[in-house]
């Protein structure tokens, strides 16, 4: 199995807080209601949100894949620091295993939040992960992160 890591930073003007509630335990209803043309809909199939839970995630139709397969690893409040792995997705094609995301939610020096995402794909066997694949499945999740900012910042008491 090959591994292909990737990290990045995202800044955002909203609180840490309120950014993690948003992102980690709001999530199954937010993301659907700001983000209607990516995301479909969330449903449990296992636990309730929580270390262990697996939910699967439908995405709109035109999106590029239609589900992926989540396992929370962990939610750590007090360090606002979130784990999960992606188990199966239609996008994977036999060439992902899984992807392993770790973010952490960092008060940034202007009161603001700085969120710092580690993200691992292992691949099947010794095949080479395509990086535009790659490339394009970050780009279509910063869409969403940007839909989840812009309603947060327009709706300050939600």
């Amino acid at each position: 199995m090959g591994v292909f890591t990737h990290e990045m930073e995202a800044t955002s003007p909203v609180p840490t807080a309120r950014l993690f509630k948003a992102f980690v335990l709001d999530s199954d209803t937010l993301f659907p209601k700001v983000a209607p043309y990516a995301i479909k809909g969330v449903e449990y199939l296992q636990g309730s949100g929580g270390p262990g839970s697996i939910r699967k995630v439908n995405f709109a139709e035109g999106w590029g894949f239609e589900y992926l397969k989540e396992k929370v690893d962990d939610i750590d409040q007090d360090n606002l620091l979130y784990t999960y792995t992606v188990i199966e997705s239609d996008l994977f094609n036999n060439i992902i295993e899984k992807i392993n995301y770790e973010i952490k939610f960092i008060e940034a020096p202007n009161g603001g939040t700085i969120c710092k995402i580690t993200t691992k794909f292992y691949s099947v066997g010794d095949i080479e992960i395509n990086e535009e694949a790659i490339k394009d499945s970050l780009q279509k999740r910063a869409q969403v992160f940007k839909a989840v900012e812009e309603y947060l910042l327009a709706n300050p008491d939600s």
